[in-house]
């Protein structure tokens, strides 16, 4: 596959208003382009809701990647389990298993968003799970919409800000979903024909992260690629998660993890190498790029 042009600028990790963005698909495609950005990959968590309205507003110019970010679990021998998020890029949408899936996970997302909020409330905070649902307005329930609630009840000035402390992973109000076992999620991607990468595996600030071992397992599974460049990253860690990447032969990418007010990423903040992309594609027989 040949991208026209010279240069073109590409996304691979967005989120709509189909989980925790705050910018709804036919909103968000018109703001990318907007940016002057040639390839966005659509990928909200644990769910596809969002792409026949993504695909529906494409503008010219614009190419949208069906995809998702697939909530997961690492868990070593007599270590605490530990979450990880795999980008799943290109599946067929209509795969029975994967849709099984993600039925699952919404459901755990919504348990565990409503004990969270409940714990708040004990704690005094002036929140409600019924206003988190309306912030959520049918999508996929994140610890963002969490964060919306708390930023009205004047709490909290910021999501980012909410992350810090009370919905922090390592915090007192955290609740852990059942999430999938990280080498089952790159076996289900792949089996919807579909291609994973490893998001933002570096993120310290969000909780512990896994080490290079696991990273290598996923490889053996499978695993097409590691997000090197992400917001959440320092430069040391892009040095050394490229490196990674070469050792591994797994693909290296990038991307905004652009969430609309919820985050201050900005759309194109970090771009993924045609080449890479390219490949990305070949190897993906689950759905094809739409093309506005």
């Amino acid at each position: 596959m040949t991208i026209p042009g010279p240069g073109p600028r590409i996304d691979l990790h967005v989120h709509s208003t189909a989980s925790d963005g705050t910018l709804s698909p036919a909103e968000l495609v018109r703001a990318a382009a907007r940016e002057g950005l040639d390839v966005i990959a659509l990928t909200d968590h644990d769910t596809l809701a969002g792409w026949d309205e993504a695909f529906a507003a494409c503008p010219p110019g614009l190419t949208v990647v069906g995809g998702l970010e697939l909530s997961c679990v690492h868990a070593a021998a007599g270590q605490p389990p530990i979450s990880v998020h795999l980008l799943g890029y290109l599946v067929d949408p209509r795969h029975l298993g994967l849709a099984a899936e993600l039925g699952r996970l919404k459901a755990e997302r919504s348990r565990r968003g409503e004990r969270i909020v409940e714990k708040l409330v004990t704690a005094g905070y002036p929140i409600s799970w019924d206003r988190v649902l309306e912030f959520a307005d049918g999508g996929s329930v994140g610890r963002p919409h969490v964060g919306r609630a708390l930023i009205e009840a004047g709490v909290v000035e910021s999501v980012d800000d909410a992350f810090v402390d009370l919905l922090s992973a390592t915090g007192p109000f955290y609740v852990r979903k059942a999430d999938i076992d990280a080498v089952a999620g790159v076996q289900l991607i792949a089996a919807a024909g579909g291609v994973s990468v490893f998001a933002h595996p570096a993120a310290g600030r969000r909780g512990r992260v896994v080490d290079e071992a696991a990273i290598s397992v996923l490889a053996e599974a499978g695993m097409a690629g590691i997000e090197v460049d992400h917001p959440d990253h320092l430069r040391a860690d892009r040095e050394r998660l490229r490196g990674l990447a070469a050792d591994l032969h797994l693909l290296s990418t990038g991307s905004s993890d652009f969430h609309g007010a919820n985050k201050v990423n900005r759309l194109g903040q970090h771009t993924t190498e045609a080449s890479a992309y390219e490949e990305l594609v070949s190897r993906a027989c689950g759905s094809r790029p739409y093309v506005g």
